[in-house]
């Protein structure tokens, strides 16, 4: 057993099965929300940006949400691998006393912030010769932008109901709004299914905005009225793209590449429990997913990837979830390995299969 997957939508299988997989394919990487889940990809996204991208030409549009956008803020910076490391120890050395208000959670997601976003390094993100940073934010509406628990407790119970039925009853509590690097347009720019605003990065809401994107409501609290963007409230991008179930591409040929911590995509926050919700086939036509497979994450501590729950689990034994957030870390360089075999070996081609079991 293989302790990497490659799953891929139906065009993305042909066209990897006929000739594998090179870095010019790739137009886009996708990046999911998940918090702590994405310790797992540290050495994946490393190797991506280090290695087998470098050197590329065409601009490579990046579109994360939560802490996906916060993943490729620091792969667009002038040192991304001291960025990464950075952002690594000030994630794992998250810290809190019993059950944390919004507040201190925000807090600490600013210090964690500080440990990586500079004037300088917000600079480099509208410098780097070919990576684009794009990520989601939700803007709320009615009583969800409000910070008061028992009302903003009493809109989620209510917007999760209806989303029981329908997902798209999400579009009466939220908005989307982009925010995307201003010197290209994105292939994935006219989103449809939801309301979306369209907000042009810049050193003024660049920050707010990366804070937005992982503000999950009633864990962080909202952020209001960003530079650039309508005024409102805006909340964790995954409230509805959680694991960004939509159309990346406009371009037949190019190839969206989604390493993930799970092999599965679960398109909002409220259906992580609904085992039956998953995305659009023609969404995920172009999509390459490269997920650890169940047999690696048996061998990991407590055989399973680290998840916002351990904050609980590990309550007052902060250095035990420490050491069990960094070896997993270090378990990751298995996947970057896997990954850098399969595509230069060309052992890709046997490998991908189809990422939904009626293709």
């Amino acid at each position: 057993m293989e302790d990497i997957v490659f799953r891929a939508g139906k065009k993305a299988l042909e066209i990897i099965r006929d000739g594998g997989l090179t870095p010019d394919r790739i137009t886009t990487v996708a990046g999911a929300a998940g918090g702590p889940k994405w310790l797992v990809l540290r050495h994946l996204d490393r190797v991506l940006f280090s290695q087998w991208f470098k050197g590329r030409q065409k601009p490579l549009f990046l579109m994360g949400s939560s802490i996906g956008a916060w993943r490729f803020a620091c792969q667009c910076m002038s040192d991304p691998l001291t960025s990464l490391a950075n952002f690594e120890t000030a994630y794992i050395h998250q810290t809190y006393v019993g059950k944390p208000s919004p507040e201190a959670v925000t807090r600490e997601s600013l210090r964690i912030q500080r440990a990586v976003l500079t004037p300088r390094s917000i600079e480099d993100i509208f410098q780097h010769p070919f990576l684009r940073l794009n990520f989601m934010t939700v803007r709320s509406k009615g009583l969800l932008a409000s910070d008061n628990r028992p009302l903003l407790t009493l809109s989620l119970l209510a917007v999760a109901l209806a989303n029981l039925a329908s997902r798209s009853t999400l579009k009466f509590s939220f908005e989307r709004a982009l925010f995307h690097d201003p010197r290209d347009i994105p292939p994935f720019y006219d989103l449809k299914g939801f309301d979306i605003h369209h907000v042009p990065l810049t050193a003024r809401n660049l920050a707010a905005g990366l804070l937005a994107s992982g503000s999950i409501p009633l864990v962080m609290s909202g952020v209001r009225d960003i530079a650039g963007a309508p005024a409102g409230v805006y909340r964790d991008g995954g409230v509805i793209d959680y694991h960004l179930d939509i159309s990346f591409s406009n371009n037949d040929d190019g190839l969206t590449l989604f390493p993930h911590y799970v092999d599965r995509v679960i398109p909002g926050w409220l259906d992580k429990p609904l085992k039956w919700r998953v995305p659009s086939e023609s969404h995920m036509e172009n999509v390459l997913m490269v997920a650890p497979s169940r047999r690696f994450v048996e061998k990991l501590p407590y055989h399973k990837i680290p998840d916002r729950n351990d904050f609980y689990k590990f309550e007052g034994a902060d250095t035990q979830r420490f050491d069990y957030w960094k070896q997993t870390v270090n378990a990751g360089q298995v996947l970057a390995d896997a990954f850098m075999e399969a595509v230069s070996s060309g052992r890709i081609r046997r490998k991908v299969v189809p990422m939904f079991a009626s293709r």
